[in-house]
């Protein structure tokens, strides 16, 4: 994953009527921790930081009154009705430093014919290095019969990767299409159109 450049200026303002204004100023408030060091308070330009952690575990190199920093996305906070962006947590990161991440499991493939699959765990959670993270865990289900189940220990890992979910914890159940709701269907279009015939039948007989 490639880090998303923006400009970063140190705020000294909070509270929520400062939030307020901030977000009127199109800027996002956000906070940087980690390795001990104490926090710092920034703001962020919000169109290119709303477009920049749209990907999960986004990676942030932040111009900071002209020093660089790294910073990896681990919480965003969102207003629940507009949905915009109201607070960002940043952790601190350095070059080749390993972080621990929870990564989406996306599904390629289909199943055999008359299955159907169930995502059990939709996410893993991996130790990557935090500049070279990976945006999900692929895993396909081309052709799995009914019956067949794949768990975390049989998911292929990005280069680099390490598993921390337990390898036993299954991720997908390929099971049987089942047929009551196709059966229901038909049942119900079968019992329409009986009625309509049997309208039909009176009308013509008036």
């Amino acid at each position: 994953m490639s880090e998303q450049k923006l400009a970063a200026e140190v705020r000294t303002e909070f509270g929520k009527g400062y939030a307020r204004r901030a977000r009127m100023a199109n800027l996002i408030p956000a906070v940087i921790y980690g390795h001990g060091a104490d926090p710092i308070h920034v703001t962020l330009p919000a169109k290119a930081t709303t477009l920049a952690v749209r990907t999960a575990n986004a990676l942030l190199s932040l111009d900071i009154n002209g020093e660089g920093h790294l910073a990896l996305v681990k919480d965003v906070q969102r207003d629940p009705i507009k949905q915009i962006i109201e607070h960002i947590d940043l952790l601190t990161v350095r070059q080749g430093e390993k972080v621990t991440v929870d990564v989406p499991v996306h599904v390629s493939g289909e199943t055999a014919p008359g299955t159907v699959h169930n995502l059990e765990l939709t996410v893993v959670s991996l130790e990557a290095e935090a500049t070279h993270l990976p945006e999900s865990v692929e895993v396909s289900i081309e052709g799995r019969a009914a019956g067949e189940h794949i768990h975390a220990s049989d998911l292929v890992l990005p280069k680099g990767s390490v598993l921390l979910t337990d390898a036993e914890a299954l991720v997908i159940n390929i099971s049987e299409a089942t047929v009551t709701e196709e059966e229901g269907a038909t049942e119900g279009g079968e019992a329409v159109s009986g009625e309509a015939s049997e309208a039909a039948e009176k009308a013509a007989a008036e």
